[in-house]
This record gives structure tokens, sequence and C-alpha cells, in this order.
């Protein structure tokens, strides 16, 4: 399985050391600015996580974005492997969507993700250069006597500061297959996830070895990597025991489970 010029990643965060004209096996979801990330490593091609494609199917939206600069991608099927683990994707992946540059090169709908990755390796390559783009992070509710609430569209946006906050991220819901899920993040009150079409999302127990209130909506009824989205228009569909104790319940709406955990009647 083992190619030197395909990388196999937990996150297309991480492309530290790699070399431009590589193409990625990347367990990201495959929003945007995942597909901004591998345009910007100059990669050749980027083989993303669907993550139940989900509301204005945002799991697989940098599809088209990666077009725009001639980088091949592609996307496996959420039920086929586990996102946060590109080692599940590369061992068990089936490819669900791919771009038109992708398509040019071979890659099709049913092939193995490792299969599609050296077809890539036949793509023209990066061309141009992406316009900077950033993650979200913005401050939803900050009112006297009642927690902080702040919006993240990474979890990799929490800070120090945010201790006893509710923080309402559009991070999927799993662990990364090498990494702690909340490692030194502060003690916050609760942490909301998007589900990536997971019915056990692993970061939820997790949270509970903290006495964090957790909880993911659902990828149907918010755009995953959107923080606002979560927020604004998310239906809980996952709660830990944290947040079952505190009499959160799944089916109820973010906003109300905020509510829940600030104490305040739900709206």
């Amino acid at each position: 399985m083992s190619d030197p010029d395909i990388l196999i990643l937990d996150s297309a965060t991480k492309f530290g050391g790699h070399s431009p004209g590589q193409v990625a096996i990347a367990a990201s979801h495959g929003a945007i600015y995942a597909g901004y990330l591998a345009a910007r490593a100059e990669l050749r091609g980027i083989i993303l996580h669907d993550a139940g494609i989900g509301r204005d199917a945002a799991g697989i939206n940098s599809l088209p974005y990666l077009d725009r600069f001639t980088v091949a991608g592609a996307t496996v099927d959420h039920k086929s492997a586990r996102i946060g683990d590109g080692a599940s994707m590369a061992a068990t992946g089936i490819i669900s969507y791919v771009n038109e540059t992708a398509r040019a090169a071979g890659c099709v709908q049913g092939l193995t993700a490792m299969e599609c990755a050296r077809a890539m390796l036949t793509a023209p390559g990066q061309s141009g250069s992406p316009p900077s783009q950033d993650e979200a992070r913005f401050v939803i509710r900050d009112q006297p006597d009642l927690p902080l609430v702040i919006g993240c569209d990474s979890v990799s946006l929490v800070r120090p500061a945010d201790s006893d906050a509710i923080v309402i991220t559009a991070s999927h819901g799993e662990l990364l297959r090498e990494s702690p899920s909340w490692g030194n993040r502060p003690h916050v009150l609760g942490a909301v996830f998007n589900d990536a079409g997971s019915n056990h999302p692993t970061r939820l127990p997790n949270l509970d070895t903290r006495g964090i209130a957790g909880a993911t909506v659902s990828a149907d009824s918010a755009r995953i990597g959107d923080a606002r989205s979560s927020y604004e228009v998310g239906v809980i569909s996952h709660i830990n025991e944290t947040a079952r104790a505190l009499s959160a319940t799944p089916g109820m709406t973010c906003r109300a489970f905020v509510d829940v955990l600030s104490g305040t009647p739900a709206s």
C-alpha cells in the first residue's frame, strides 16, 4: 500500500514536510477550508472524507473549489472509513465523489481510496494561487451572569481564555487517530461538534472524562465547518452523559442546548 508520493494523514492541517505535487489521503471533512489547505500546499490531488455530505453538501464542497486550481479532489463515503483516521481511509475508503480534475485523471465513484490516489498522480498539478482564507472565531453571546458562548469553525480555534465558556465548534465529532480530543484545551462548560454522519461520535465520551458536556449537531441540519450554521440551525443528534445529566436531549436545537447548559429557559 505504501507509496512515497501518497501522504496518509489524519488531518488536512498536517501537510508539514510534504513536497509540492504529492497526493494526500487526509481524513478531514471535505468542506472548502480543507480544499484551500490542499491548494495552498500545491498538492496534485487530495482525498477527503465526505462527512455524511450534509446540509448544502458542505462535506464535499471543496471539490468544485479545487477544480479552480486544477487540483484533483475526491471524497470517501462516510460509511466506508472513519473520519479523523487517515489509515482507515487508506485501508477501507471507497470513493463517493470526484471533481472534474480527478475525473480526467481516471478517478470515478467506487474506486478504493488508494486506487484513486494513484490515479491522481497523473493529474496536471496545481495551478494558480488560492486567495488567503481563515476559519472564523466569533462571540455568539456575551451577557452578564450567563456563560460566554463562542463560535469556532474549527476546534483548533478554542483558546485558553475560553475556560467555563460554551464553545460551538464546526469540527467533526471524532477523535483523531493519533491525537486526544480535548488535550490541553481549557475546561469549558460545553462543546458542540458536527456528527459528520457518525452514529457514535467518539469525542463525546472523551469529554465525559473531563466533565465537559458534549454534543453533536446532525450533518443534515448544519453545515460542517460553519459554526454559525451549527448554532443557528443545528439540531442535536448525540449527547454525552455529562450533558444528559444536565437535562439535554437529542432532538433539541443547538440554541436550546446552550440554554440548558446556561440554566436558562429554552429559546
